[in-house]
């Protein structure tokens, strides 16, 4: 789909750094074997609109028979988006999901009042060397949805919309921005996209939204003259008119954002909540291991094991 947004005001020259409120650097982990790279929550910025995690995995190569293999895990409060560049998962859930991710396509989980899944590379991913490279967020729910049903969608790749024009290739993940909307069911104003820009191209950012921000994937833009490069989060001032301009190498990006909740979040290991006897709740169900009793129940298909409270 062809696509021509307005870019004045707002041109790389016409807004100062100063537009830019927050800037994150992520904090880097070692998962075992592969590397992630948190920006959300940061220290002085716990959401992005309902964003609230936000962790880029890999790049990571793997040698054949190797992969990825988180064990079943529980949630509750949020909505899980999972998007890949390079490779793939098997996402299995208490809510009888069987689904494998392959790059493009959108994984979304919404956990509600309590679910349960599991996330590893493929057989098929495994039967050769391999690599993987991908973004995982989290979506805070609002307060009335907190307690809803868990649900899961599947979206491929060809049923998310596309936009293209001038060195800018975008697809809408989830929610609305210039004029399309993603098919996934949401419950708070959200937008978030995958942004390819080659070398100079100029890219606007959706102004219609409260919060925005973006994630450089790979390559560098440049906002008011200053270069910033992979492997930062930029968070805009609310209303100002924001274009960035890809270095001379272009650029990756993940740009994301929404309405702000009507309050901060909790968060305690995968659980993300509006008050601290939601999270204490899901700590004592996690911990009894009554499976199919009460909040939580093991992923169809991967009984054989899962992830213990911590502590």
């Amino acid at each position: 789909m062809s696509w021509n947004p307005a870019l004045v005001p707002g041109c790389p020259d016409a807004i100062g750094v100063d537009a830019i409120e927050t800037l994150i650097i992520p904090r880097a982990r070692d998962l075992g074997g592969f590397e992630v790279r948190r920006a959300l929550p940061a220290p002085k910025r716990q959401m992005v609109g309902p964003f609230i995690f936000f962790d880029q995995a890999g790049p990571a190569e793997f040698l054949t028979g190797q992969g990825i293999d988180v064990r079943p895990h529980p949630h509750i409060g949020l909505g899980t988006v999972t998007y890949l560049y390079r490779g793939d998962f098997h996402h299995r859930d208490s809510l009888g999901t069987d689904q494998i991710i392959h790059p493009g396509a959108l994984n979304w989980m919404v956990a509600g009042r309590g679910v349960t899944h599991s996330e590893r590379t493929s057989a098929e991913g495994r039967s050769g060397p391999h690599s993987l490279f991908g973004i995982q967020t989290w979506v805070a729910l609002p307060d009335t949805h907190e307690a809803m049903l868990p649900m899961f969608e599947h979206h491929g790749k060809d049923a998310l919309p596309t936009l293209e024009s001038d060195g800018v290739a975008l697809r809408l993940i989830l929610g609305t921005a210039y004029g399309e909307k993603a098919p996934a069911t949401l419950f708070s104003e959200t937008f978030y996209a995958d942004v390819a820009l080659e070398p100079g191209a100029r890219f606007p950012m959706p102004d219609e939204h409260e919060d925005r921000g973006i994630y450089i994937v790979q390559g560098a833009i440049s906002i008011a003259g200053q270069m910033f490069e992979a492997g930062r989060m930029m968070v805009f001032r609310p209303g100002d008119p924001i274009t960035v301009a890809a270095g001379e190498m272009g650029a990756r990006l993940m740009i994301l954002g929404g309405a702000t909740l009507n309050g901060p979040r909790y968060i305690w290991w995968n659980f993300v909540a509006s008050s601290r006897e939601k999270i204490e709740e899901a700590k004592a169900q996690w911990r009894a291991e009554n499976w199919g009793q009460g909040l939580f129940d093991l992923p169809t298909g991967d009984r054989a094991e899962h992830i213990p409270l911590p502590g």
